[in-house]
């Protein structure tokens, strides 16, 4: 199993695809989009406790819970021969929200018949940069 960080990743490219897939699904309110891109087993790891995968695909019965996003410093870690641990810099407007908040996410995405499926993400507010 290889642990290295890597931002030229063969799979760098369709892991940014499929996360973006999610991301645009909280932007159209598509929770069907959201459903498919998610195991079973999905678990999100968020300030605000635990959620399965009717819980991250739930907030959008009332609709979009974001007007944009922007993925940035995106860097890829091999955790296995099909799992790969996506993380990334999330700038991003919450529907109904006057600003802008960001976020680092780390992304365990999963390869199986059907392609890449979301097993485990989470969450973490950006901070003041380490040691200030």
């Amino acid at each position: 199993m290889s642990h290295r960080t890597d931002q030229t990743h063969p799979d760098l490219a369709s892991l940014l695809a499929v996360e973006t897939a999610v991301w645009q699904a909280l932007v159209d309110g598509d929770v069907a989009a959201d459903m498919a891109l998610l195991r079973q087993d999905f678990l999100g790891v968020y300030p605000s406790g635990f959620a399965g995968r009717a819980e991250h695909a739930g907030q959008l019965e009332d609709g979009p819970s974001v007007q944009n996003f922007r993925i940035s410093q995106a860097r890829l870690v091999e955790a296995g021969p099909d799992h790969r641990l996506l993380c990334y810099r999330a700038d991003y407007r919450r529907s109904g929200a006057d600003r802008d908040a960001a976020m680092y996410v780390s992304s365990l995405w999963q390869r199986d018949g059907a392609g890449w499926r979301n097993l485990f993400s989470q969450d973490t507010p950006v901070g003041p940069p380490l040691g200030v």
